[in-house]
C-alpha cells in the first residue's frame, strides 16, 4: 500500500508501455511508490484495445496481465483526462516527484507521392481505429465500395488491414468488433487486394504466424509471383538471412506453387513494386507503381517499369510516428521524446528533473508488445536511481496540488477503474444480446459513457 511518504508518479498512457512502467515500478522494493496511470481515454489498454486486430484473439490476452497491473493497491486508473487542455507538463511537475511519458507512436509515416491526400487514400491506421472501435473514428468513416484496394507495407499490420479486409463477416463474428463495423464489412465489395511489398521477401518485416493465417483464409485465393520468390537456397542472399526471413520465404515459395482456387477473394502479395502515384481527380480511381530494384550504393531505387493499378482505395502501412506533446521536448527527425537512459532530455541537452519517457516514443515504433516490458523497466531503473533527488524536490516544495483538487480547478471530469469496469460489463452484455462471444465493444463516445450514465 502507498504512503504518504510514497514517491508519486504519474505515468502518461495505458498502452502496455504505460503499464508495463506501473508493473515494474510496483514490483521493485527500493523504494514504495503511488502510481497514477493518466489516458485521455475511459477505457486501458491501448494498442492492445484499439490496435490488436479483433481475430487476434491470443494476443488480445495480454490485456488479462496488464489488468493485473492496474488491480494493485499502489496503482490508480484515471481516465477522460486530456494531456495539454485538462493537464500541463508543468501541473504535473507540480503534482507529482515523477512522470513518465509513454504515449506511443500514432500516427502513420505519408508516402510523399502525388494524390496522397485523395478521398480513399487513407492511413492504415484511421482503418485499424475503425475495426477495433476507436471513438474517434466514426462508423461511418469507411464504406469499402470498391472491387479493388492497395495496401503498400511490408509488416503485420498491413497483414491485419489485408486479413480484415479479406475475411467474411461471418469469419469475424464472433470477435470483439463493434457490430456497426461488421454490418459495413458484410456489405463490402472488396474482392481483390493487393499488398505491395517495395523490397524484395527477405526484407520483409512480417511475422511467420501473421503471414500463415493469410493462407488459412476460407474465402480467399492468394497469389505469389514465382519469379519474385525463386531465391537459390544456397544462395548468399538466404545464408545472410535471418531465421524468420527464411521462414517467411517458405510460406511464400508454397503459395507460389499451389494452382489458384475459385474463391470470392483474392490477394496479390507483391513484392519489388512502389507506388509513385495516386491516380484521380475527386477520389482515388487508380495506383501507379513502379517496380524496384536494390541499386549499387545499396539504396533503393526505381527500375522505370511501370504499371497502373486499377484500385478505388489505397491503404498506406510503412511504419507508425509519434507527435509532439504540449510542453514536452521533441525531436522531429526521429519523431521520438528525446532521452538518455530513459531520463527526458530538453532543448539544451541537460536532463529535466522529474521526466521521463518509455515506450514507442521512447525509442520509436519498433518491437513486439513484449519489448515494453524490458523498455519500462530500463527507464524506471533510471527513476529509482534518481529517487533521493526527487524527494529533495518535493522537501523543497516542488508539489503542491493533487490531480483531483487540478482537475476540479479547471471544470474536468475523469474516471476510475471501476467506470472501465462498467464499461468492460456492458461490452460483455452487448455480446451476450448479439449471440457473438464474450465482447462487442461500444465504438462512440457518447456510447462509452452512457455506460457510465453521464
Amino acid at each position: 500500500m502507498s504512503s504518504p511518504d510514497s514517491l508519486r508518479v504519474a505515468v502518461i498512457g495505458s498502452g502496455p508501455a504505460g503499464i508495463y512502467t506501473a508493473d515494474a515500478l510496483t514490483r521493485q522494493s527500493r523504494e514504495t511508490v503511488a502510481v497514477d496511470v493518466i489516458d485521455r481515454l475511459p477505457t486501458p489498454y491501448g494498442l492492445v484495445r484499439y490496435g490488436v486486430a479483433p481475430d487476434h484473439t491470443k494476443i488480445k490476452g495480454v490485456a488479462r496481465t496488464l489488468r493485473q497491473v492496474l488491480e494493485r493497491p499502489e496503482v490508480r486508473f484515471i481516465g477522460g483526462v486530456r494531456f495539454g487542455r485538462d493537464v500541463t507538463a508543468d501541473d504535473l511537475d507540480r503534482v507529482y516527484d515523477a512522470v513518465v511519458y509513454a504515449t506511443g507512436a500514432s500516427v502513420d509515416r505519408r508516402l510523399g507521392i502525388p494524390g496522397e491526400d485523395l478521398p480513399g487514400s487513407v492511413a492504415a491506421t484511421d482503418f485499424v481505429n475503425w475495426y477495433c472501435g476507436h471513438p474517434d473514428t466514426g462508423v461511418e468513416r469507411f464504406l469499402l465500395d470498391s472491387e479493388e484496394v492497395a495496401v503498400v507495407g511490408a509488416g503485420n499490420v498491413a497483414l491485419d488491414v489485408v486479413r480484415i479486409l479479406a475475411k467474411s463477416a461471418e469469419e469475424l463474428r464472433r470477435t470483439d468488433i463493434p457490430q456497426p463495423v461488421l454490418d459495413v464489412l458484410a456489405d463490402s465489395k472488396v474482392r481483390r487486394i493487393h499488398l505491395l511489398a517495395r523490397r524484395g521477401p527477405l526484407q520483409a518485416r512480417f511475422t511467420a504466424p501473421e503471414l500463415r493465417d493469410l493462407g488459412e483464409l476460407a474465402n480467399t485465393d492468394i497469389a505469389v509471383r514465382p519469379g519474385q520468390v525463386d531465391i537459390d537456397p544456397a544462395g548468399e542472399a538466404m545464408l545472410g538471412a535471418a531465421r524468420a526471413a527464411r521462414t517467411n520465404l517458405k510460406i511464400l515459395t508454397s503459395w507460389a506453387q499451389r494452382p489458384s482456387a475459385d474463391r470470392p477473394r483474392r490477394i496479390d502479395l507483391r513484392f519489388w513494386v512502389r507506388p509513385v502515384e495516386i491516380l484521380g481527380e475527386e477520389s482515388v480511381a487508380g495506383l501507379r507503381v513502379e517496380g524496384t530494384r536494390i541499386g549499387d550504393d545499396g539504396r533503393l531505387a526505381g527500375t522505370g517499369e511501370e504499371e497502373v493499378l486499377d484500385v478505388g482505395m489505397v491503404f498506406r502501412s510503412i511504419g507508425y510516428m509519434g507527435v509532439p506533446l504540449p510542453g514536452v521536448p521533441f525531436d522531429e527527425s526521429t519523431r521520438t521524446i528525446p532521452h538518455t537512459d530513459g531520463r527526458v532530455l530538453g532543448p539544451g541537452g541537460g536532463v529535466l528533473a522529474g521526466r521521463y519517457v518509455a515506450g514507442w516514443i521512447k525509442r520509436g515504433a519498433t518491437g513486439v508488445i513484449g519489448t515494453n516490458k524490458s523498455d519500462a523497466a530500463a527507464t524506471v531503473r533510471s527513476l529509482l536511481d534518481d529517487a533521493p533527488a526527487l524527494r529533495e524536490r518535493r522537501a523543497a516544495g516542488a508539489h503542491d496540488s493533487s490531480i483531483e483538487a487540478l482537475l476540479a480547478e479547471r471544470g474536468a471530469s475523469f474516471t476510475d477503474y471501476g467506470d472501465w469496469l462498467a464499461i468492460d460489463a456492458a461490452e460483455a452484455e452487448r455480446a451476450a444480446d448479439l449471440d457473438r462471444g464474450e465482447r462487442v465493444k461500444l465504438h462512440r463516445w457518447d456510447e462509452l459513457y452512457g455506460a457510465l450514465g453521464r
